[in-house]
């Protein structure tokens, strides 16, 4: 498909590449879209002149498309790599299938798959995205999101799900092994400063404050959960720290 012939979406829905002309109303859909939804979006942390100024950036400098209703821009759809950055629908034109018909530009320009962002609050959106065939991966405490406010990350997994789901699993394990060789790290070298090294000196109770805290910021796991993690990963950084004895 090209990057900038428009596409029939349906016997109303014109979507076509957008263009540095179309900034102001691709913000005006958005900046609509968030008070039109109430309480599904947080508060928003920015000014409109401020969104203003960072969507003029984005149709100037990334790909950005359009949805038009008989001339007037009334969808916008930002694709940021392998991510949906944001899609919104102006709420005079929702229930007309401009989103549909956005998600599957989505899909036609990245068919191996792509990932996005949105508030747990947002319960309509998250079911659209369900219809459409996106999976619910992980809820967040919203502490990386500029609203700390908490969302979900979601997929589609293209027409190979498995190979799909098993590359994102991959990509973790990456950032894990890291985490894990740091964390490790860090227990056996805390044992040169305690009265009680080793694991004679195991503190339970810091154990389970630990599990707790990290329970706080994972919604979708507890602390009977993460347990069971700590206790192997502070035996492992006790094992690392007596070999380095030996």
């Amino acid at each position: 498909m090209s990057s900038t012939d428009p596409q029939t979406a349906g016997p109303d829905v014109l979507v076509r590449r957008a263009v540095p002309e179309d900034a102001a109303d691709c913000a005006e859909v958005v900046i609509a879209a968030r008070r039109g939804a109430g309480r599904a979006f947080p508060p928003p942390v920015h000014t409109v002149e401020e969104d203003r100024a960072f969507f003029a950036g984005r149709v100037c400098d990334h790909e950005v498309w359009v949805a038009e209703i008989a001339g007037e821009v009334v969808g916008h759809l930002d694709l940021d790599g392998h991510w949906v950055h944001s899609l919104y629908v102006h709420p005079r034109a929702q229930a007309r299938g401009v989103g549909a018909a956005l998600l599957d530009l989505a899909k036609a320009c990245r068919p191996e798959g792509f990932g996005l962002w949105v508030f747990s609050t947002n319960e309509g959106a998250r079911a659209f995205y369900r219809r459409q065939g996106l999976l619910e991966l992980e809820t967040t405490d919203g502490s990386a999101n500029e609203e700390k406010a908490p969302d979900v990350r979601m997929v589609w997994p293209g027409p190979d799900p498995l190979a799909f789901l098993r590359h994102q699993i991959d990509l973790v394990d990456e950032e894990l092994a890291a985490v894990v060789n740091r964390r490790v790290a860090l227990t056996a070298a805390v044992q040169a400063v305690k009265d009680t090294p080793g694991h004679a000196g195991r503190d339970p109770e810091r154990e389970a404050e630990i599990a707790a805290r990290l329970a706080s910021r994972t919604p979708g796991l507890d602390a009977s959960d993460w347990t069971p993690v700590v206790h192997r990963l502070v035996e492992t950084g006790l094992d690392v720290a007596e070999r380095r004895r030996r």
